[in-house]
């Protein structure tokens, strides 16, 4: 766990770029909430989009944060931050009259998190522009999530974008089911838009609820949601014991990687992005499930959702790390 590799700093090093078919480095986006999570270990950057993205500039994509802060100390800082780390903050909106996001986070013995989200906050506020147009026309993948959709505002935004992406590109719904910020009409719209869901086994009961699917299993779940929202991919993930992953053709199932957590703050996030990284490539499912727990028990092996990128690079160090 002590690998001297753990202390490089993100601003420091460049991660070595993948490219697309078209020779560039993808272009993916977390869409969405960005915010301070107030751990008991202090304050760090977060929220599941934010979060997916810092993780995709790992693994060498052009990863960008579409999301709104305030007019405020903690609105520059995480534009600060994320330059610090390469991240362009184009495509951060400022919002003179709302404070940037807070989440009040508590970890249990386990490292497990409990959250008390602030409400409003400037991300609740996103608006639609000519740069966020031309952002959704070129991207190759988009995150987001049912948090960032709790206002009318922001949950019509999200839905422009989604509608403007070209028609290959992969639009992940991340479900993150956050306090009582949900409702059946926000996660139907979203899987209908939606062509890769990801969800945990904690929440897969109350979608199926929202959803009225009788299913017995996780399995039974997952091809009656892919039949009726024609998805190509649906991902259940299991906590510490791995996910199943499951399309048209098939099933894998992955029983993860045994880490000493610390918290598991953001570690589904990094998980979609490993996720999103293979099948941008092509990867199989397995590859998809490999890379994607791989990159969720990283994170849960350090306190914070951004661990920062080890000297050796990212691959090296889920290789040494997080052993086959």
């Amino acid at each position: 766990m002590g690998s001297r590799c753990l202390q490089g700093r993100a601003e420091n090093r460049k991660p070595r770029t993948k490219l697309n078919c078209m020779g560039h480095a993808p272009t993916v986006v977390g869409l969405g909430e960005i915010l301070w999570d107030l751990l008991p270990s202090g304050r760090q950057l977060g929220g599941a989009p934010a979060n997916f993205a810092y993780c995709s500039h790992l693994l060498g994509s052009r990863a960008i944060v579409a999301s709104r802060v305030g007019s405020d100390e903690l609105g520059r800082e995480v534009r600060e931050l994320l330059l610090r780390f390469g991240i362009t903050d184009e495509f951060l909106q400022t919002d003179l009259a709302h404070p940037t996001g807070t989440v009040r986070v508590e970890i249990n013995p386990e490292g497990q998190p409990k959250f008390e989200i602030m409400h409003p906050a400037a991300w609740d506020f996103l608006e639609w522009n000519e740069s966020w147009e031309g952002l959704a026309k070129s991207a190759d993948a988009v995150c987001f999530g049912s948090l960032a959709q709790r206002s009318p505002g922001s949950r019509g935004t999200i839905r422009k974008f989604l509608e403007l992406t070209r028609p290959e590109a992969l639009r992940i719904f991340d479900v993150n089911l956050r306090q009582s910020f949900y409702s059946a009409e926000i996660i139907t719209s979203s899987l209908q838009r939606a062509n890769i869901v990801k969800l945990n086994h904690e929440e897969l009961p109350v979608m199926a609820n929202l959803l009225h699917i009788n299913s017995s299993d996780e399995i039974s779940f997952c091809r009656e949601a892919l039949d009726r929202f024609a998805l190509q991919v649906l991902c259940v993930t299991r906590g510490g014991n791995g996910s199943v992953l499951v399309d048209k053709n098939g099933r894998h199932e992955h029983p993860g990687f045994r880490v000493t957590v610390k918290d598991t703050v953001g570690a589904g996030d990094a998980f979609t992005a490993g996720l999103v990284h293979e099948r941008l490539r092509g990867s199989s499912l397995a590859a998809m499930n490999d890379t994607a727990n791989r990159m969720g028990a990283w994170v849960a092996s350090h306190a914070g959702a951004m661990p920062p990128l080890p000297k050796c690079g990212v691959k090296s160090e889920l290789d040494r790390f997080v052993p086959s």
